[in-house]
């Protein structure tokens, strides 16, 4: 696949500042690491997103993430490989990617799954980083930004 273009956060030098302070703070809330790049990785499968896949997944992988987990995130209803915590904290990245499948989209019983899970600061967490990924997804996808290529 070939860029449209640069990827648009590079070319902004204010907006990687931006996306780092997200990204720290975010990452610093208390969610388990692996718990935010599951949910980076799933909300990526979802809206098409190549290079977040790619990277979501090796980030996974750093953050202690089994292959056994990773190859079955898509699938994550199915699989016994999750806990009640990591259950619902996908359940809610997918209400909060797929925003306009329903309308309410994202129910009570799906918030109130995550708030029993995660503390308010940790949902706040959450949301934040599933709006940051979502925020990438689209850059991405929009401007066709491959997966990267050094792999071997």
């Amino acid at each position: 696949m070939q860029a449209r273009m640069p990827n648009p956060a590079t070319l902004l030098p204010d907006t990687v500042k931006a996306i780092n302070l997200l990204y720290k703070a975010a990452h610093s809330a208390g969610v388990p690491g692996s718990t935010l790049e599951l949910v980076h990785l799933r909300a990526s499968q979802i809206n098409g997103c190549c290079a977040c896949v790619d990277s979501g997944a090796r980030n996974a992988r750093k953050a202690g993430e089994t292959e056994e987990r990773l190859f079955a995130v898509a699938a994550w209803r199915e699989t016994p490989y999750f806990t009640d915590a990591v259950r619902a904290a996908l359940a809610l990245t997918e209400a909060a990617t797929r925003l306009a499948d329903r309308a309410d989209p994202v129910p009570d019983e799906v918030w109130d799954e995550a708030a029993r899970h995660f503390g308010e600061k940790e949902l706040a967490a959450l949301v934040l980083w599933l709006a940051t990924t979502n925020f990438f997804n689209r850059l991405n996808a929009t401007t066709r930004q491959p997966a990267p290529q050094n792999w071997g």
